[in-house]
């Protein structure tokens, strides 16, 4: 099964060594494939809206056609890592082409494409940073994958 993250903007700062080398866990668990798509809509002052909505394009081009979409923003459903691992786990086993995360960027996700999403995903209440976002995501299907996998990483409960 594919996992693949859609995000607006690239790694970079003092999380990106964190990003990667979780990314690179992540995908010793899941085909995983990472795509980063340009912030913004170009020069001049930013609306939030036309940023949305020019964002939205550039990640509808990125999005698979078969499988399912989760777009990440504060105001979806939280999740537990172990429930988190058993939806991806009982997608694995039923042949599922995989799932699709989706990160906005510094104004959120378009409506568009939170409409068009399977899941709304909560990594948290609070607003988070795109990069801590990615970091958090990528931590959590390594973690995810040593859940399924009866690994030790793993401590909490659920």
């Amino acid at each position: 099964m594919t996992i693949r993250v859609v995000v607006v903007g690239k790694a970079k700062g003092i999380l990106e060594p964190a990003i990667r080398d979780f990314e690179s866990r992540a995908g010793r668990y899941w085909k995983l494939e990472v795509t980063e798509v340009e912030a913004g809509a170009g020069g001049g002052p930013q609306d939030p809206a036309r940023v949305r909505e020019v964002e939205a394009r550039r990640i509808r081009d990125r999005l698979p056609t078969r499988g399912e979409v989760w777009v990440l923003t504060r105001e979806g459903r939280g999740m537990s890592s172990g429930d988190l691992a058993r939806e991806l786990g009982d997608r694995a086993l039923a042949g599922s082409p995989g799932v699709a995360f989706v990160i906005g960027g510094a104004f959120g996700v378009d409506p568009e494409i939170a409409g068009r999403a399977d899941r709304a995903l909560s990594l948290s209440r609070m607003t988070l940073p795109h990069s801590a976002a990615r970091l958090i995501l990528a931590e959590q299907l390594y973690r995810a994958g040593t859940i399924l996998r009866g690994e030790p990483y793993h401590k909490g409960g659920e």
